[in-house]
């Protein structure tokens, strides 16, 4: 329990850590966050890293600190595109060895199959909008790897999403997270913002239930 309110601290006060980060590394700065971004990506095993928020609150503190707003958005993308791939090739390298159990009840070729056709025809959409959204950005490209998605196409559709994920997060609090009310109630902002990009996950999940009780129903 002591954990969670540790990670919940650190997630809704952001600016602060960073603040100490900056001051404390200088330089250093921009490896940690890159690491901390391509490991939110690019390691399944470690969703709960903090990625909107973090991005909101070091575009805010790029406009009042050392951070170059420039090299962030650069070298963050980066992070982004090359975490989404790796997560993409330890999917294409391990999930043909997890699936190979042909009667297995959850984890066989038929849903290997089935992955890699929801993929070649939604991919490109579900590798950007995941981007937006915790949690599943961190097993999309993965999936996308295990179902095999056409390489090519997976790229182009990352790299989009990284740029637009990096950039309108760290754009964002570069113009608008030193606005006063904004900066008084920054705690609050990063809640929205953790808030905002969970919901579609949870409006989806509701909805697949939904269907799923309707259709057990008829």
């Amino acid at each position: 329990m002591e954990l969670i309110q540790q990670f919940f601290n650190i997630f809704v006060h952001l600016d602060k850590y960073l603040e100490l980060i900056i001051r404390d590394y200088g330089l250093w700065t921009y490896l940690i966050l890159f690491l901390i971004i391509f490991c939110e990506t690019g390691l399944v095993v470690t969703p709960f890293l903090p990625g909107d928020s973090l991005l909101f609150a070091t575009g805010a503190l790029a406009a009042t600190t050392s951070l170059e707003v420039g090299w962030l958005l650069v070298l963050l993308s980066v992070a982004a595109v090359a975490g989404d791939t790796a997560n993409y090739w330890i999917g294409n390298r391990v999930g043909p060895r997890v699936f190979s159990a042909e009667k297995s009840r959850f984890l066989n070729r038929e849903h290997l199959e089935r992955t890699h056709r929801f993929y070649e025809k939604h991919g490109g959409k579900t590798i950007i909008i995941a981007r937006f959204m915790p949690i599943i950005r961190t097993f999309a490209p993965f999936v996308a790897g295990v179902g095999s998605m056409n390489y090519a196409r997976f790229i182009l559709y990352n790299i989009v999403g990284g740029i637009a994920w990096v950039g309108i997060f760290i754009v964002g609090g570069y113009l608008f997270g030193n606005i006063p009310m904004v900066k008084r109630n920054f705690t609050l902002v990063i809640m929205v913002i953790i808030v905002v990009s969970v919901l579609p996950g949870v409006v989806e999940f509701v909805r697949h239930r939904r269907t799923g009780s309707n259709a057990v129903v008829g």
